[in-house]
């Protein structure tokens, strides 16, 4: 299971270098999908609607921790047609600049707090998961169409 989900996320990471490449927009469109994807687990996990698995928590928090090192890079000026990236993040680059650092502070950390094979219990997956998701969250308030 540990392999599975590592191969996985080091694909995906993969696929975002190759379209960053190509297109910045895609690139970053794909990072927030994955963020999105650890967020449809932690969230379940975090509910009880799912059983509580350290390897799949680690894989969460890994993948946003790798999102949170990254993504920002992907926001060039005028890159906001015809996405959900609200015009707020080039009208005030250093607030937005303020939110990702929150949210790669509080990725890392969880990173660091989940060891090397995953929060050992749930109340440790939440004391760890639980400001990233509320970063995203605020970061989405702010930065984010509907």
């Amino acid at each position: 299971m540990k392999k599975l989900l590592t191969s996985a996320f080091v694909l995906m990471l993969a696929g975002g270098t190759v379209a960053a490449q190509d297109d910045p927009v895609k690139a970053r469109q794909a990072l927030m999908a994955a963020a999105a994807g650890a967020a449809g687990i932690a969230v379940p996990m975090l509910k009880g609607e799912m059983d509580y698995q350290p390897a799949v928590a680690k894989a969460a928090i890994a993948t946003f921790y790798g999102v949170s090192t990254s993504a920002h890079a992907f926001f060039p000026e005028g890159s906001g047609a015809d996405t959900k990236a609200a015009p707020k993040i080039w009208e005030d680059p250093a607030g937005f600049q303020a939110a990702f650092d929150k949210f790669q502070a509080s990725a890392e950390a969880a990173f660091k707090a989940s060891g090397k094979d995953g929060p050992a219990d749930l109340k440790a997956f939440q004391q760890a998961v639980g400001p990233v998701l509320q970063n995203c969250g605020a970061c989405h308030e702010n930065y984010r169409l509907e």
